[in-house]
């Protein structure tokens, strides 16, 4: 074995001072007088810091092991959606007056208790991309009917659900991935759509304007932001705002412009004191909470995981913490 070398200080005094007698050195074994090359060394290092990042990863694998949606079964169910005349617990597929000779169409559910003489506070709700499916069986189709946060917040009681889509550049038909048509992907026919949507389904049934609510998921939870605080006159229609999985601003990858960070800070400052409601799958929330703590300091912001694996909307037709959070934090926020 290699012989190690004293730390003492007063022997290196005495091998550094000038004239010094030093002692004679004992006779080394093969093995010593065998140096080992340097890169022996960097592979042991490597080897050894691999092993220690591997249980780190294992380690924090495992307090992260998150449920399938599947292992809690659902309380809720979604109606099925039909072609009738809007009524109560009804879901029905519509078109605005504006838009009857083109593709484009929302969905539309009125509580189980509504009345035509009342005013109800209304959840309008973006759907995430369309084509996603992973390992855990989580799909998308990004059409308005394959939405559900706004039917598991409300129970299907209270509130207005009003399911919008994204509209493609020419306004004639939906968009299924993002916005517009790429590359510009123009979000102008889908504001236009959505603040016009917002107008009618208040003046034709009842919604309270004053208690609007945005809420979307994966691409809907970017479009919080990026369509919900895209301009003055959009931002305005919001009491608040539910993004589940992803948010606006945190990653700048994503094909469209004004992804950049320095665009996403300038639509979070039509937030004002507005509060949001940040959830995301397993871990995830703790990103959009470090992006938050440092682009709006002191913003009304409540972060909670829905405390699931997957990336799927269907967690809040179960009960869980999550939703239990949600819906008492929206029933505060549209109080009068």
């Amino acid at each position: 074995m290699k012989r190690q070398r004293s730390h003492d200080p007063s022997r290196r005094r005495d091998e550094t001072t000038a004239g010094a007698t030093r002692p004679p050195k004992p006779p080394r074994s093969r093995l010593d007088r065998v140096s080992p090359h340097p890169l022996r060394h960097i592979i042991g290092w490597l080897l050894t810091l691999g092993i220690f990042a591997t249980c780190a990863e294992i380690i924090g694998a495992d307090s992260r092991t998150w449920p399938d949606i599947s292992t809690i079964p659902a309380d809720l169910e979604v109606p099925p959606l039909g072609d009738a005349a809007p009524g109560p617990g009804l879901r029905v597929k519509q078109t605005l007056p504006a838009w009857r000779q083109t593709a484009v169409y929302h969905v539309l559910y009125l509580p189980q208790d509504w009345q035509p003489a009342r005013r109800y506070p209304v959840i309008v709700e973006y759907a995430g991309n369309g084509g996603y499916k992973n390992n855990f069986g989580d799909i998308s189709t990004g059409r308005p009917e394959g939405s559900k946060l706004g039917y598991g917040m409300s129970a299907g009681k209270g509130f207005i659900w009003l399911c919008l889509p994204y509209l493609n550049g020419a306004g004639d038909a939906l968009a299924l991935t993002w916005w517009g048509d790429p590359p510009a992907r123009d979000a102008e026919p889908t504001l236009r759509y959505c603040r016009e949507a917002v107008a009618w389904i208040c003046r034709e049934y009842g919604g309270d304007g004053q208690r609007v609510v945005f809420c979307g998921f994966s691409r809907g939870a970017i479009a919080c932001n990026f369509l919900g605080l895209h301009d003055d006159a959009t931002a305005k229609l919001w009491r608040g705002f539910v993004a589940y999985s992803h948010y606006d601003g945190v990653r700048t990858q994503w094909p469209y412009p004004g992804v950049d960070r320095a665009s996403a800070l300038a639509r979070l400052k039509r937030l004002g004191a507005r509060p949001q409601f940040i959830c995301h799958e397993d871990d995830g929330v703790e990103d959009t909470r470090r992006y938050l703590a440092e682009a709006m300091p002191g913003g009304n912001f409540t972060f909670v995981p829905t405390g699931f694996r997957n990336h799927n909307d269907a967690w809040v037709l179960r009960p869980c913490e999550a939703r239990t959070r949600l819906r008492a934090w929206l029933n505060k926020l549209v109080s009068p």
